[in-house]
């Protein structure tokens, strides 16, 4: 097999919130956050919802890969509270995923969001040929849906608390 084909392309996204960094965290923590995270394009089923981030914990779910229903099965392989956690792919669509998840404080009231993705495509060198800008493309549209998510959601909460600490 081609070296180059095993090595991981790399997609980042990156978005400052106008809310704490542990406000930022503690959406990622939420039991719900995959649900809201999951765009409604994708028809994601959720068969096994995370417990937490924490390492060992699996994710389950049911998408549709092209014109196939998927399992997939990820697993958080490193957590640091309030900071970062990561989830690898331990079956599913891909050659390989892992995707890290930052937010880190800028100022006392924002915070940045970093969500780094290294995936391998599957079917080898074709696969890089022909699927490297569509992954790239859809890679895009689902993480502007989830930083908008994350944004919003953020936002709101930091909202109501300024207004209920000035009402205090």
């Amino acid at each position: 097999m081609d070296e180059g084909v095993s090595v991981p392309l790399t997609f980042v996204k990156r978005t400052r919130i106008h809310a704490t960094a542990a406000k930022v965290f503690a959406f990622h923590e939420r039991l719900d956050a995959l649900q809201l995270l999951s765009p409604p394009w994708q028809n994601v089923t959720i068969l096994q919802p995370p417990k937490s981030l924490a390492v060992g914990t699996r994710v389950v779910l049911r998408a549709a890969v092209g014109p196939f229903r998927q399992t997939i099965v990820a697993e958080h392989v490193a957590y640091e509270a309030g900071k970062s956690f990561t989830d690898r792919m331990v079956s599913g669509p891909f050659a390989f995923w892992q995707h890290h998840h930052v937010v880190e404080p800028d100022g006392n009231d924002a915070a940045f969001l970093d969500d780094r993705v290294e995936y391998v495509l599957p079917l080898g060198v074709l696969g890089r040929v022909f699927g490297a800008a569509i992954a790239r493309r859809e890679l895009t549209r689902l993480f502007d849906f989830r930083h908008d998510v994350t944004r919003r959601e953020c936002e709101a909460a930091a909202n109501v608390a300024d207004l209920t600490q000035r009402d205090a």
